[in-house]
């Protein structure tokens, strides 16, 4: 017997007798032409599978439930707007209920709980609607722009447990919903949720609200790029412009948990622009800044100043919510929340934190296996404790990492991290080339991705291009300048500039990256190889001394695995340089 968990769909025609009983072959050619044009295309688009159709319904099945509930979101939306012109007695309209669970597979049909709750739920939904288990809810929430109600512990028909549901109220973009603040009625995401409300226009002249407006439109564009934000679309955030709103009204009626707002003032050729990031759940500020700008170029300022104001928002935003879930027991985080403390403890290179770190990542997998960023966190730890040199089977740490690192991709081929973390398999592969295009992938999914930007960077000195290394470097240090990886960004441009001879320059970056926080043995190699190469070796011995501090085994052989240069010019330029400072090989 096989078995697979699966998300199910299941639909029903509301009032199909009486529509067969006033025109029956009418309303069968128009539910045949409903399948045919609309229900299975849908279907087909969001990767389900039409399993069978039973009378007036229907079930399919999806290996995704975000697919199973988007397409649901997208049926209703679509029946709307085919029977508009059609009298409300005439009308066609669909119940749709949809369950995530364990299916029995026969031939090409499906059995089990799991489709029986699916065909409960949907009998639950009012007519044009969709209901939906607990269990699709935590898998869907932060990822489609829907809202939905919960309806609390429901008992089903020949259901013998109890089933948590709930009822979508409609999606978030569009006017903003007008619902009852009661408990669980909008809950915030399970990822950081946040609202870009109408900078105000402070100038008194109205012919500066397009200036005000372009600027909040473009931050929420760009915010929108990074996936491990929810975003709410331009125009619910605009709905609230002219209202005076306090930013915990705006976190209860929009489910955020944070604002941002600002305003914009001109006098004469300059303008001043402030900026505030707020956690509205907890009524803290959590950043602040203004920018003053002369007016010669109003679409660069405006570009400038959103491209300032999102670089500093998002690592504020990670900041917040790693702390945040550090403040919680491990047995209460949810799959985000694993996410962010495997990050937290990722970007620690503590080689002593591995196993805790990876638990975190393979938690938060097995809470949301659909969770792409999961995946990706796990392919990048793995990669950090392999060249840190704690891997207990490299080798299949190795194919782990790459294999967690494809599937992230699979699941979300629009997320940059998923793609970075590709990019450093492909590296510990000695396939620098594939990993440049990984990172070029990365960056054209969001350009205002650092962690992209250092990707790439590190992987064209790896392939023989440290020239063309320095400028992506410098693209990762002007995005992030508050990155706990600031560190590594400065030791790898260091080795960067170690292989264009620039050794004195490498030196100083390499000694600045170990003041930084966090700094692993990486930080001090430029500094090792560029003493080497100027042949000045008591410096280099002191070097060598401080860099055993972090690592007693630092060895070339152990560099030459950890950093697999595959150009010999630059691996003979770093390995040359470390073998006349002095380290053993």
């Amino acid at each position: 017997m096989e078995r697979r968990l699966a998300a199910i769909l299941a639909a029903d025609v509301v009032g199909y007798s009486r529509l067969m009983g006033g025109d029956e072959a009418g309303t069968l050619a128009r539910l045949k032409a409903l399948r045919r044009e609309l229900v299975q295309p849908k279907i087909a688009a969001c990767k389900g599978r039409v399993v069978k159709l039973l009378g007036d319904g229907l079930l399919a099945e999806f290996p995704s439930a975000v697919g199973a509930v988007r397409c649901a979101v997208d049926i209703q939306h679509a029946m709307v707007e085919r029977e508009a012109d059609r009298p409300d007695d005439e009308r066609i309209e669909l119940r749709i209920g949809v369950n995530l669970g364990d299916i029995i597979i026969e031939g090409s049909d499906i059995y089990g709980d799991g489709v029986n709750v699916a065909a409960r739920l949907e009998g639950l939904s009012d007519p044009g609607g969709l209901c939906i288990s607990d269990m699709v809810y935590q898998n869907v929430r932060g990822r489609l722009d829907s809202v939905f109600e919960d309806l609390g512990e429901t008992a089903l028909k020949n259901i013998e447990r109890k089933v948590r549901v709930w009822k979508c109220l409609g999606d978030r973009v569009g006017a903003v919903p007008e619902l009852s603040q009661g408990p669980g009625v909008l809950p915030f995401p399970d990822k950081p949720s946040i609202a870009v409300l109408p900078f105000a226009n402070m100038s008194g002249d109205p012919d500066q609200e397009f200036f005000a407006d372009g600027i909040t439109e473009d931050i929420i564009t760009e915010l929108s790029k990074f996936r491990t934000l929810f975003v709410i679309a331009r125009n619910s955030s605009f709905a609230f412009k002219g209202q005076n709103l306090d930013v915990k009204q705006v976190s209860a009626r929009l489910g955020v948990r944070y604002v941002v707002e600002g305003s914009v003032r001109r006098a004469g050729n300059r303008v001043r622009i402030t900026a505030q990031l707020i956690d509205a759940a907890e009524d803290q500020h959590i950043w602040a800044q203004r920018y003053d700008r002369d007016l010669e170029d109003i679409f660069a300022v405006q570009d400038e100043v959103t491209l300032a104001i999102v670089v500093a928002i998002e690592p504020q935003l990670a900041i917040s919510e790693r702390r945040r879930a550090l403040r919680k027991p491990p047995e209460s985080l949810d799959a985000w929340e694993n996410y962010q403390r495997g990050l937290w403890h990722t970007f620690q290179y503590r080689p002593q934190d591995r196993d805790v770190t990876l638990g975190f990542f393979r938690r938060a997998i097995e809470l949301d296996p659909t969770f792409a960023s999961a995946y990706a966190g796990l392919g990048y730890a793995l990669y950090v404790y392999i060249i840190l040199g704690v891997s207990p089977d490299r080798e299949n740490d190795l194919k782990q990492a790459f294999e967690a690192s494809q599937t992230a991709v699979r699941l979300d081929e629009h997320d940059p991290f998923a793609w970075v973390a590709l990019t450093r398999g492909y590296l510990l592969r000695g396939e620098p080339d594939a990993a440049i295009v990984a990172a070029d992938t990365a960056i054209a999914r969001n350009p205002n991705f650092a962690l992209a930007h250092f990707g790439r960077a590190h992987a064209l000195w790896h392939a023989g291009r440290p020239d063309e290394a320095i400028a992506s470097h410098d693209e990762a240090l002007r995005l992030c300048p508050l990155d706990p990886l600031m560190w590594a960004y400065l030791a790898s441009k260091a080795i960067a500039l170690l292989m264009l001879g620039r050794f004195d320059e490498a030196i100083a970056l390499s000694r600045r990256s170990q003041r930084q926080a966090n700094s692993a043995i990486f930080s001090h190699l430029a500094e090792i190889s560029a003493l080497g190469n100027l042949g000045r070796g008591e410096e280099a011995r002191d070097a060598i001394r401080r860099a055993r501090e972090k690592k007693p085994d630092v060895s070339i052989g152990y560099v030459a695995e950890a950093l697999p240069i595959t150009d010999p010019r630059c691996r003979e330029v770093f390995h040359g340089g470390l073998r006349k400072a002095g380290l053993p090989e």
